[in-house]
């Protein structure tokens, strides 16, 4: 049944990783991975922003994965600066693609859409990438995006027009060096979190994903 959510363990490289999924619709066209933000700042797989993000997508009948990082939840291992969960994303591409053999959809959210991103845009099981809160200025944390320049999927950024750790006119440079096709939406009056805006966050997605699809 579309939408019913069942918890499970997937493998990973550092140990089992706490995941979640929420069923699709029988003839589902393709699979969604959705990513949470940083771990050591509280970021697990029910956060706010990652549950939005995968109700859009399971919205369109496909099977929707969530997974806690290696150290986060119930997920074995340690926080690995970013290196780690790298391969942790592609653990959940591996089991969504053994399991369902459909295209996949990915979404993360601030650490999440930076992890996520460099696992999925070589990956050929994945087709469309969205990105929430990319986070282009993170206190003393660097994360380049010179990688985006390469990848030629279709790309969504989705951005607080106030994001903290995401400047606007960062996040445009950012985003004018990306390969096309890109789209950046920016949630007028919205922080980092879009708190309050979680709505225009599910619109912008279920549009972008919805022009996608074949009609």
């Amino acid at each position: 049944m579309a939408g019913e959510i069942k918890s499970l363990f997937i493998p990973g490289p550092a140990g089992k990783l706490e995941a979640l999924l929420n069923a699709g619709a029988p003839n589902a066209t393709h699979a969604a991975l959705v990513c949470h933000p940083h771990p050591m700042f509280g970021g697990t797989m029910h956060n706010k922003v990652v549950f939005a993000a995968m109700k859009a997508l399971n919205r369109f009948g496909f099977p929707a994965l969530r997974f806690n990082f290696r150290g986060a939840g119930l997920s074995e291992g340690e926080h690995d600066e970013g290196r780690g969960e790298i391969e942790d994303v592609r653990a959940g591409l591996d089991w969504l693609g053994a399991e369902f053999h459909l295209p996949i959809i990915f979404a993360g959210f601030s650490f999440g859409a930076y992890a996520g991103l460099r696992a999925c845009c070589p990956d050929p099981r994945v087709v469309a990438l969205i990105s929430l809160g990319t986070p282009v200025q993170a206190e003393d944390r660097a994360y380049k995006f010179d990688f985006l320049a390469d990848c030629r999927k279709p790309k969504l950024f989705v951005s607080g027009g106030k994001d903290q750790f995401g400047p606007v006119e960062q996040l445009r440079l950012l985003v004018e060096t990306a390969a096309e096709p890109k789209q950046l939406v920016l949630v007028e009056g919205a922080d980092h979190f879009f708190e309050g805006k979680l709505d225009q966050v599910r619109g912008a997605i279920e549009k972008w994903v919805g022009a996608l699809l074949p009609a």
